[in-house]
């Protein structure tokens, strides 16, 4: 069966039609978990009945992107600077999301002006728009060039990942811990997208165990960067 109706050119069976779909899924599957773990910091702060409403939007709002950002994706890869600004803006939306999480879970959070949900979104839509280039590129890939699959799995990356926040958000208010390791998980993010920069790897390439360094030394780094700066607050108002 010709499948260039989804414009699958060289797919001529339902196995491979199948087996596009569950590269796709699989993707997303795999992909999800970072994506999830931003959503559900953002959202912490928010009343429990706001924030699936929170997810959803943001989650939604996000995919809209994604479709946009699919056609910029690998002329954006092409471009230095790009993924060293976003991995930037990543560890600075993991400090801010730690430092939020923990003046929450201590009680200060409700001595200041109420967390919006719009403002949640912001940075749901920031955070995902940012880290979601590569993620693109994948679903992209494993769609074939078919229009028709690239937007299921766009459009299937969105119950997952709300499905995944969901349940880390309301696990981060039973154990704490998990507010941490989200955190660290963004620092290892933004480490590795900045040290995959086409301006850094077009003067050096770094080796494998220089990777995974720059990525634990950054997911550290978030930690103790919010750790300071909680410090600084605290004895700011002890004085």
């Amino acid at each position: 069966m010709d499948f260039n109706f989804l414009g699958m050119q060289g797919v001529n069976s339902w196995w491979g039609l199948l087996a596009a779909i569950a590269s796709i899924v699989i993707v997303d599957i795999v992909l999800a978990g970072d994506n999830a773990v931003v959503i559900a910091m953002a959202v912490k702060k928010l009343p429990p009945k706001e924030r699936l409403i929170g997810i959803t939007l943001g989650a939604g709002a996000a995919v809209v992107l994604r479709v946009i950002l699919t056609f910029f994706a690998a002329q954006l890869m092409q471009l230095s600077f790009v993924k060293l600004v976003g991995g930037a803006l990543i560890l600075w939306i993991a400090v801010k999301l730690l430092l939020q999480g923990i003046e929450d879970s201590s009680g200060e959070g409700s001595k200041k002006e109420a967390y919006s949900i719009w403002q949640a979104i912001w940075l749901i839509m920031i955070a995902d728009v940012t880290m979601s280039t590569d993620n693109v590129l994948a679903v992209a890939g494993a769609s074939k060039g078919s229009l028709a699959l690239l937007l299921f799995g766009l459009g299937l990356s969105i119950p997952l990942v709300v499905f995944t926040s969901s349940l880390l958000s309301k696990l981060m208010d039973r154990y704490p811990i998990i507010l941490y390791i989200g955190a660290a998980v963004l620092g290892r993010v933004g480490g590795e997208m900045m040290i995959s920069d086409l301006y850094v790897t077009s003067y050096y390439k770094a080796p494998h165990w220089l990777d995974i360094f720059v990525q634990v030394f950054f997911a550290v780094g978030v930690l103790a960067v919010g750790y300071l700066i909680k410090r600084i607050k605290k004895g700011r108002m002890s004085n």
